[in-house]
């Protein structure tokens, strides 16, 4: 299999279905450098998705494989239920960047497990088994973190395990008072919550609506869980996008650029609900000893290169770019976000829809060495969240393709 044409065909053949690419000439991607990917072909581009916010240190990045490497020479596998030290030294490093009393992990291989298990700790925590989602949220593709997920296109079974009620999304103005109705009649366990909605479309909440939600959980005893699979780990500029409104959530959830390309995620809590989860639990990839290695390597990469402040002046110096660039063409309805995290919302045209303008940019900047994403409700946002430690002047290079892709639409 040597070219992307044999790939395709070999998808078709092997794959379920549901596994679906960008692009209708996807590049075979082989290798990858710092923010930059490599295609079969010698071709070279900027990659502005970072795996969908995993590589924020950048890909292949050497001090995290010498770590990880390391580990594999000396043993590559136990599980949680033997000890080891690796996982125990990130857990203390976990806790150790959290927001207070937040010190307790359990660790696993995805984002989707650690909603998962959230929301069981949160039903043992509270005795209650009800919980609360936002519209246009997605947490994850097992059954349970399907059944808080807000985006109809990623609920792909429509029968649903748990008891949760959707409100709507943090911008409606509605919202917050939709939820002090559901918490003062429904038993609710948690509510949960991307502080940005990644998924959604890069939404960013007012400044209110998140201390909003801590008070009105803490009021009615029902927890506050924090998907920060997205946003954690410097992406908004900060370790943890809740700390933009000093809020500590009972439990938040991580995965993604935690190994920074290693598969491992965790659910972090306090000592008093973890105390309620005392059965036994395990998980077979869980607290990985490679990934674990890989993971402590990512936070020292970002704590000596300064990633969170890196983030921030990039991801503010990017944003004043665009809104730039959204002055001078109309299709551009909002830029919206936080660090390297940002969307730009295409609206429609008399000849063709937002959806499908979306696609057309992301065919041209892939065509003119970029790749970006998409996300929305509607898929009419691009998406840029290139790996942190992507330069000014390749974002500069970033707008400018911007520019020149959206000239003619």
């Amino acid at each position: 299999m040597e070219c992307a044409a044999q790939c395709l065909a070999a998808k078709k053949d092997f794959l379920v279905p549901c596994t679906y690419h960008f692009y209708q000439e996807p590049p075979l991607i082989v290798r990858g450098e710092g923010p930059y990917l490599f295609d079969s072909d010698g071709r070279r581009y900027l990659d502005c998705y970072s795996g969908v916010s995993v590589v924020n240190a950048g890909h292949s990045n050497p001090d995290i494989l010498a770590a990880a490497i390391e580990q594999l020479r000396q043993l590559q596998h136990t599980t949680t239920i033997y000890l080891t030290v690796p996982m125990l030294e990130l857990a203390r490093r976990i806790a150790e960047l959290t927001p207070p009393g937040l010190r307790r992990s359990f660790f696993c291989a995805s984002g989707s497990e650690a909603n998962e298990g959230a929301l069981l700790l949160a039903a043992l925590a509270t005795g209650r088994t009800e919980h609360v989602y936002l519209q246009d949220s997605l947490h994850g593709r097992t059954k349970g973190a399907m059944s808080v997920t807000g985006l109809e296109m990623w609920r792909t079974d429509p029968n649903l395990l748990l008891t949760a009620h959707a409100i709507p999304g943090p911008r409606h103005p509605d919202s917050l008072a939709g939820l002090e109705r559901l918490l003062r009649y429904r038993p609710i366990a948690a509510v949960i919550a991307e502080p940005i909605q990644g998924n959604g479309g890069i939404i960013v909440p007012p400044e209110n609506y998140w201390p909003e939600l801590r008070r009105l959980c803490t009021a009615h005893g029902t927890l506050l869980i924090a998907d920060e699979v997205q946003t954690a780990w410097n992406r908004t500029g900060r370790w943890f996008a809740t700390e933009h409104w000093n809020v500590v959530p009972d439990i938040i959830t991580v995965a993604k650029a935690l190994g920074n390309g290693f598969p491992i995620a965790a659910y972090i809590t306090t000592d008093d609900i973890a105390s309620h989860y005392t059965r036994p639990g395990a998980a077979t990839f869980g607290g990985n000893l490679v990934s674990c290695q890989a993971a402590l390597a990512t936070l020292a990469f970002h704590e000596r290169h300064q990633l969170g402040h890196r983030s921030q002046v990039l991801g503010d110096h990017l944003h004043r770019q665009l809104r730039q660039l959204q002055n001078r063409h109309a299709v551009i309805a909002d830029v919206r976000g936080r660090g390297l995290m940002i969307g730009l919302e295409l609206a429609g045209t008399a000849s063709r829809p937002a959806a499908a303008l979306t696609d057309m940019v992301l065919e041209r900047m892939k065509d003119a060495g970029f790749l970006v994403g998409k996300t929305g409700a509607g898929r009419n946002v691009v998406t840029l969240m290139p790996p942190l430690i992507v330069t000014r002047e390749a974002l500069d290079s970033l707008v400018n393709a911007l520019d020149l892709s959206l000239e003619v639409v």
